[in-house]
C-alpha cells in the first residue's frame, strides 16, 4: 500500500505567506458559463426563469443576470452576486440547490463556475466615474501559489474498510498532463472509520482536470470496484445517479494557507484531521481554524522564526463535516496546539464549545497539551495513499 512517506518533498522557496479564503465578508460574484443543446433553449430559459424565482428567496442573494453569446447562441452566461461567500456555498451543496437545478439536466451539455471577491468596484455618475470602494467591499489583496483544491468525502459499508484502503491505494496513476494549462498535481486519501476523504490539488482548471480523471479507463476501472462498498448506491453509467453522488460527496475548500519562506527538504508530515462538530456548529468550526492558523503563522513570522511548525493548512467544510489538511515540520504531538488549530486557553474553550468531545466517556481537555494530543489521537485520520505528480 502506498502511503504518505512514499511522496518526498523537496526544498522550494515560497513567496510570502499565501491565503485563499472563502470566509471573508467581501461580495461575491459568481459567474456560471453554459453550453446549451441544440434545440433545448427554451428549456433553458425556462429553467432559468424558474430557478431565478427560488433563488430570489435564499438568504444572501443580491441578484442575477442571464447573457447570451453573440457571436454563439449555444453560449450562455449566468452572473450572480451574494453578499458574501458562506451564504453561496451553504447553499450551492444544499439538497435545496440539488433539487432547484434540475430542469436544467437534459438540455446544459457542460458547464463551468467560478467564484470570485469583488475587491474593486467603480459606478459612473453622469460623465464621471465614482470609486465605491469602500461601500462594503473588503481591498484586501491575496496571495495565491497557483493550485486549486476540492475534496469528496463519502461513506462505505462497515467492514469494508480494509477492502476499500486496498483499492484506494492499488490504482494506477493517471497522466498528469491534462492540457496546455492545467495539470494533476497531487492526490491525497484517508479514512476514519468508514468515511473516506480524498484531497485532490491542480494546477489550472480544476473542472477540466476531474472531466479528464473521470475518463481515464484506471480510475473508472477502481471507481466501479468501489460501487459494491459504498453506502449510497450510484451508478456512474447514469448521468443523474453520477452526478448526485458527487454532488453529496463534494468537500469544497472554505480556507488555504501556506506558510512563507522555504520548505524543508524532509521531515513534512501531512495529516488529514476530522473534527467531531456538534450539530449546526460546521461553519463556526471551520472560521475559528482559519483565524487560529492565519495567527500561527503570523507569530512565527514575527518572532522570525525559520524552523516553522506549521507549512500548510486547508479546510474543507460542508454542514458539519470539517476536515483540515495540515503540512507540519514537526510530528503530530510535537505542538499538539498549532496542530489541532488553536493557540490559547480562550480559542482552546471556544473550540471545546463547538465540538463533540470525549464520546467514550473521556474528559478533553484542549488548554492542556495532554487533551491536545487525546483529541489530535482520536481526530487523526488513517492515512491510505499520497500521490505527487513525477514533473512537479
Amino acid at each position: 500500500m502506498s502511503t504518505l512517506s512514499d511522496v518526498p518533498e523537496t526544498t522550494v522557496a515560497q513567496s510570502p505567506t499565501t491565503v485563499e479564503s472563502a470566509l471573508t465578508d467581501t461580495r461575491l460574484r459568481v459567474v456560471l458559463l453554459v453550453q446549451v443543446n441544440s434545440g433545448a433553449e427554451q428549456r433553458f430559459l425556462r429553467a432559468y426563469d424558474q430557478l431565478s424565482q427560488q433563488v430570489a428567496a435564499v438568504p444572501g442573494h443580491i441578484s442575477d443576470q442571464l447573457c447570451q453569446s453573440i457571436e454563439n447562441p449555444s453560449q450562455w452566461l449566468i452572473t450572480s452576486e451574494w453578499e458574501s461567500a458562506p451564504p453561496f456555498l451553504a447553499w450551492v451543496d444544499s439538497p435545496a440547490h440539488r433539487e432547484m437545478v434540475k430542469p436544467f439536466h437534459g438540455c446544459v451539455e457542460d458547464t463551468r463556475s467560478l467564484r470570485f471577491s469583488i475587491l474593486r468596484e467603480t459606478l459612473t455618475a453622469g460623465s464621471a466615474p465614482v470609486d465605491v470602494t469602500t461601500r462594503g467591499v473588503d481591498a484586501a489583496l491575496r496571495i495565491g501559489d497557483g493550485l486549486v483544491r476540492q475534496a469528496l468525502t463519502f461513506t462505505v459499508k462497515p467492514g469494508s474498510e480494509d477492502a476499500v484502503a486496498k483499492i484506494l491505494a492499488d490504482y494506477a496513476s493517471p497522466q498528469a498532463r491534462v492540457d496546455e494549462t492545467t495539470r494533476l498535481y497531487r492526490t491525497s486519501v484517508f479514512m476514519s472509520g468508514n468515511r473516506v476523504v480524498r484531497a485532490v490539488e491542480v494546477k489550472g482548471d480544476l473542472a477540466a482536470a476531474l472531466r479528464f480523471v473521470a475518463r481515464q479507463p484506471e480510475i473508472r476501472a477502481a471507481e466501479e470496484a468501489l460501487n459494491p462498498y459504498l453506502e449510497e448506491d450510484r451508478n456512474l453509467d447514469d448521468p443523474s445517479s453520477a452526478r448526485e453522488f458527487f454532488a453529496r460527496a463534494s468537500l469544497p475548500v472554505v480556507h488555504h494557507m501556506t506558510a512563507g519562506g522555504p520548505r524543508p527538504a524532509e521531515g513534512v508530515h501531512r495529516h488529514a484531521l476530522l473534527y467531531p462538530v456538534k450539530t449546526g456548529c460546521g461553519p463556526a468550526v471551520a472560521s475559528l481554524l482559519a483565524r487560529q492558523d492565519e495567527l500561527a503563522v503570523n507569530k512565527e513570522m514575527a518572532a522570525e522564526q525559520t524552523a516553522k511548525t506549521l507549512l500548510s493548512s486547508t479546510i474543507f467544510q460542508r454542514d458539519d463535516i470539517v476536515v483540515r489538511l495540515v503540512d507540519l515540520a514537526a510530528p503530530l504531538d510535537r505542538n499538539p496546539a498549532t496542530a489541532a488549530g488553536v493557540s490559547g486557553r480562550r480559542a482552546a474553550a471556544v473550540l471545546g464549545r463547538l465540538l463533540d468531545l470525549g464520546a467514550d466517556g473521556a474528559v478533553i481537555d484542549l488548554s492542556m497539551d495532554d487533551g491536545l494530543r487525546r483529541f489530535l489521537a482520536d481526530c487523526d485520520m488513517t492515512p491510505v495513499t499520497d500521490r505527487k505528480s513525477a514533473d512537479h
